[in-house]
Order: structure tokens, then C-alpha cells, then sequence
């Protein structure tokens, strides 16, 4: 026990240093600012043994993306210096986006496993600069699809696959700097999970990491025992999907019995036109997320844990769609709301461990053009971070990454040096928080103008309609929304009115230029219990900080 307790905590070091490496070498703002990324190791069945706290939305998702790679790339094809890349959502992976660099680890010519980095790249070509194209209406539009391939073969790259890559992107500079630092960061895996191969022996590491998945398997079973057997249902909303004006229902059914939990989302709308389905990797990742937010955070997090916990998510449906559906928006978007809608009914059998739902987005914010000041096209990846749901025992947390991600802002400096915008302001939005017993967290505004000579820009949300549910009589928290007021003009609009866009959170390649300003809202928290009920001191601190205003306060009242 001892020695496995150790085991574990070195594994997860060296997914937190590999992720060190990846954010201090990358390029783009996504990588070395926002921390878009996971890092891992998997033992030679493919198990996920090991990960740092990164993204949650890729943690959940490793183990299929792994395995997936090895049923196309055999265990006997494979040579000490291959790294193998993959970014194709119909083959295990989440979206375009995210693409999974993974190395193997040999032992004495022995394999021993794996060495996973898995990241938001910013830029994959596609109709739009920076792959969020909210009017994508077949996967072809969303980006280069990479089956699994190697990228690098006994150490060398392989150039053909690296220029055939670049070639398809609108910023090779920063792509090839992304992947390089990806490919690092598997490479510094590799070589520190071969000494640990090498220090405990192999058949001693084997025995201890297989352990080391009964022991997260037997925790979360455990935990799940604490749950009241019963079926849990709950049901919530996509507002549209960019295409057509119509909402589209996620729809779960949680059976709880003794220390198994089956997540059926067999009731969930049919597949949207647009780009907000999931795939399966997401409908799988989206549950782990939801049942570990509620269950105790120390359990080591591999592919242990998973195993008491069922999906039950059949092709065609809005969270498990069908080849060749867009689905760019469904593991940054969807994913929140297949998660709260896991949580949201298991808030009746554990109430003192749910939460009401965050903003339920992140807002995503992409722009690519010619920036005149550094006389290079530049594509950025741009997001805001809601305000968290209030819990049993005390408010949400204000302008934090919602619950699929673990991202940071960028900061303003930074934005305005590497981009064409000046930041006007950055700042809460008071009232947005739900009233509740416990009070949902902020929302954040930023305001900002156009420097460049012309923008594409594009957007990927929701929350700007169905407002964030509280829960336990808590209110709803604030929506979201995205303004532009063209330059010499004294009007807001949104990007419907302004660009005849169906959708006003999803749309694409809509051009702004020099003086043109935007302001972009993320959604608040919702509350958690009556609001009647909130401690007086602690509205009167929220009312002296500005966050409720005396208008606001009149809910708690």
C-alpha cells in the first residue's frame, strides 16, 4: 500500500512536469497562458494510470482515445522513438481541436506503455480561423481530421506528415511550435516513466499499478454506496446549434444500485444540424466528470475509477452523434450540459454534495486576420469564464472556468501585445451571481476594440436564452451575451441583428474592422437554496463589494 501511495504520486508529478514543459515551450496563448491541455500515462493495455489536474473534459476521455489509437496502430508496430498524432472525433477522439500526441515506452526492448499529451490546438484549418465554426454543417468544416499516424518514427520526424499538416493550417509558424512542445512533453513522459520501469523492475511495477486501479475501482465504489439506490432523472437544453432556431434536449436517466451507476442518455434529442453534438468520447467524459465533482476529489484518477460507472449513449443522438455530423462545439459547449444535467439528478439523492450549474459555457471567442503591427496573420483562441454554481455551504466562485475546463484567462497584457485589440475592461458584472442561500458566482465582461484593419471572428456559446438553473429554491443566474457597436455608430447589436446570423451565441466568419468595438458577457452561477434565507452580513459585504446592487438585493428580501 505504501509503495503503490508512492507509485501514484510520482505518476501524477510527471504528468504535472510534462504539462510544465508543454505550457513553457508552446506557442500560442491557449497552451503557455490558458493551460488548454492534459498530460498522462497509460500502462501496455492502454489503462490510464496516471494524469495531472489539467482539463477535465480530456481527463475523462483519455482512456478511449488510448485504447482507440492502439486498435489502429498495433502494440507490434510500434518502435522506441515513434510518436504517434490524432485529432479525429470518429475514431475515439473529442474534437477537431484537440489533438493526442501519444510516445511509447520500452524497458529492454520491452514495452512498458505509454506517454499521452492531449491539447486544444488554436488553429486546424477549416472555414474558419480558429476551428470554432459555429455554422459548420458536416465535420469537413470544422478542420483537418488526423487518423492515428506517426508523426515521428525511431526518433526522426517523418517530414511528408509534417508537411502535409502544415500545409493546412493558417498559422504553420505557431502549429509547428504547438506540436513540437506537445511531442516534448511526451518525450520527457517517456523518459521518466521508463525509470520508474527501471527502478521498481517491471514485474514490481506492474503488480503496483495494477493495485493502483483496484484501489481507485474499490474508492469510487465506496463513494457510490453513499448514494441512495433509485433512478434520477433530469433534463436540460442546448438553445440551438447555429443552424436552426430550435433547442435540443439532453435527457438522463441515473440508475444508482449499490456500487454501480448506469447514466443513460437514451431520451436526448436526435442529432443537430449544426456543431454542438457530442461524440462518444464526450458523452463518456462528460459522466466521469459530473460523478467525480461529486465524490471524494482524492481518489486517484485513472482508469480505475471508471469502471463502476456506465453510458449508456446509442449513435444519433445530439450526445453521441453519427459520421459525418459537425461536432466542434461538443466537448467545449455540450459537454457542460451533459455534465449538469448528470449532476442536476443526482442532486436529489445527494444534495449536500451537488451544486446548482455554472455559466454553462466558455464563451469561445476566435478571430484570425493580418495583425499590421507584427505584419503576420495571426488566429487566436479566446475565452471567458463564468460565474460557478452556489453549493451547500457556500456561494460559487466568480469568473472561473466552467466545469469541463481548468483553463486561465489571458491576461490583458498579454492579449494586447500578441493581438490586434485593446482591452477597454475587464470586469464582474454585478447581479449576475443567482440569489440563493448561497449566492452564484459572478459573471465577467470584457469590452474591447478592433485595431486591425479587418477581423474574421467567430463565436462558439449558449446561456444567452435559458438562463443558469439555481437549485433547492435558488434563482437562476445571468445570461450571457456578445454586443458589437460598429465604429461611429452609437448602437449595440448583436451579431444577429448586426451580420443576419440565425444564431446570436453561434455563428461564424463575421467581419469586424479597425475602431469597431465588442463586448463579450459570460453568463453568471446559479443560487443554491432560498435567498430569503442568505446570512445578512454576507449581503451586506456583497452589496458594499458591488457585486448586488440594492436593486439586486430586493430577491433577497
Amino acid at each position: 500500500m505504501v509503495q503503490m501511495s508512492i507509485l501514484d504520486g510520482r505518476l501524477v508529478q510527471i504528468a504535472k512536469e510534462m504539462g510544465i514543459t508543454l505550457m513553457m515551450t508552446s506557442y500560442s496563448t491557449i497552451f503557455n497562458e490558458g493551460l488548454d491541455f492534459t498530460c498522462g500515462l497509460a500502462d501496455a493495455k492502454g489503462n490510464l494510470i496516471g494524469t495531472g489536474d489539467f482539463q477535465p473534459s480530456m481527463i475523462g476521455g483519455l482512456p478511449l482515445v488510448i485504447q482507440t489509437i492502439t486498435q489502429e496502430i498495433p502494440v507490434e508496430t510500434l518502435e522506441e522513438g515513434d510518436v504517434i498524432v490524432h485529432n479525429d472525433p470518429y475514431r475515439g477522439g473529442m474534437h477537431t481541436p484537440e489533438h493526442t500526441f501519444i510516445q511509447p515506452v520500452f524497458v529492454d526492448k520491452v514495452f512498458v506503455g505509454y506517454s499521452v499529451a492531449i491539447g486544444h490546438v488554436a488553429e486546424v484549418g477549416g472555414m474558419v480561423p480558429g476551428a470554432f465554426a459555429g455554422e459548420a454543417t458536416e465535420i469537413f468544416h470544422e478542420g483537418l481530421r488526423v487518423p492515428p499516424i506517426k508523426i515521428r518514427r525511431k526518433g526522426k520526424d517523418v517530414e511528408d506528415v509534417w508537411r502535409l499538416m502544415l500545409a493546412n493550417y493558417r498559422t504553420p509558424r505557431q502549429n509547428f511550435g504547438d506540436f513540437r512542445a506537445m511531442i516534448s512533453a511526451v518525450e520527457l513522459g517517456e523518459q521518466r516513466l521508463r525509470g520508474l520501469v527501471e527502478e521498481f523492475g517491471l514485474e514490481r511495477f506492474t503488480e503496483l499499478t495494477d493495485s493502483l486501479l483496484d484501489y481507485s475501482e474499490a474508492r469510487m465504489r465506496a463513494e457510490l454506496r453513499e448514494f441512495p439506490n433509485g433512478v434520477y432523472s433530469f433534463e436540460d437544453y442546448m438553445e440551438d446549434d447555429g443552424i436552426e432556431k430550435r433547442r435540443y434536449k439532453i435527457a438522463v436517466d441515473v440508475f444508482v444500485q449499490d456500487d454501480e451507476i448506469v447514466v443513460d442518455f437514451r431520451r436526448s434529442d436526435k442529432q443537430a444540424k449544426g456543431p454542438i453534438n457530442g461524440v462518444l468520447s464526450v458523452a463518456l467524459s462528460a459522466s466521469y466528470n459530473a460523478i467525480l465533482h461529486l465524490t471524494d476529489p482524492s481518489i486517484p484518477k485513472n482508469s480505475g475509477c471508471f469502471r463502476p460507472i456506465r453510458v449508456v449513449a446509442p449513435p444519433g443522438l445530439v450526445v453521441n452523434a453519427n459520421y459525418p455530423a459537425p461536432e466542434v462545439g461538443g466537448n467545449t459547449e455540450t459537454h457542460i450540459r451533459i455534465c449538469y444535467t448528470v449532476i442536476g439528478a443526482l442532486a436529489v439523492a445527494v444534495p449536500e454534495r451537488a451544486f446548482a450549474t455554472d455559466g454553462g459555457t466558455h464563451s469561445n471567442f476566435l478571430f484570425g486576420g493580418q495583425n499590421s503591427r507584427t505584419d503576420e496573420y495571426v488566429v487566436c483562441y479566446d475565452l471567458s469564464t463564468p460565474g460557478w454554481g452556489g453549493r451547500s455551504h457556500a456561494d460559487g466562485n466568480s469568473a472561473c472556468n466552467a466545469i469541463n475546463g481548468n483553463s486561465r484567462l489571458n491576461p490583458v497584457e498579454v492579449f494586447e501585445t500578441r493581438f490586434p485589440w485593446r482591452i477597454d475592461a475587464h470586469e464582474f458584472v454585478p447581479d449576475t451571481g443567482g440569489p440563493g442561500e448561497f449566492r452564484g458566482g459572478l459573471a465577467l465582461r470584457k469590452k474591447m476594440t478592433c485595431l486591425a484593419d479587418e477581423l474574421k471572428l467567430s463565436f462558439m456559446s449558449d446561456r444567452q436564452e435559458l438562463a443558469p438553473w439555481g437549485l433547492f429554491k435558488g434563482q437562476s443566474g445571468g445570461c450571457g451575451s456578445l454586443h458589437i457597436r460598429r465604429r461611429g455608430s452609437e448602437a449595440w447589436k448583436d451579431f444577429h441583428e448586426d451580420s443576419g446570423k440565425v444564431s446570436a451565441s453561434k455563428f461564424s466568419n463575421a467581419v469586424v474592422y479597425e475602431g469597431d468595438q465588442v463586448i463579450v458577457v459570460a453568463p453568471g452561477g446559479g443560487g443554491y437554496g432560498d435567498a430569503r434565507k442568505r446570512d445578512r452580513q454576507a449581503l451586506a459585504k456583497d452589496i458594499a463589494a458591488g457585486w448586488v446592487t440594492e436593486k439586486g438585493a430586493a430577491a433577497y428580501r
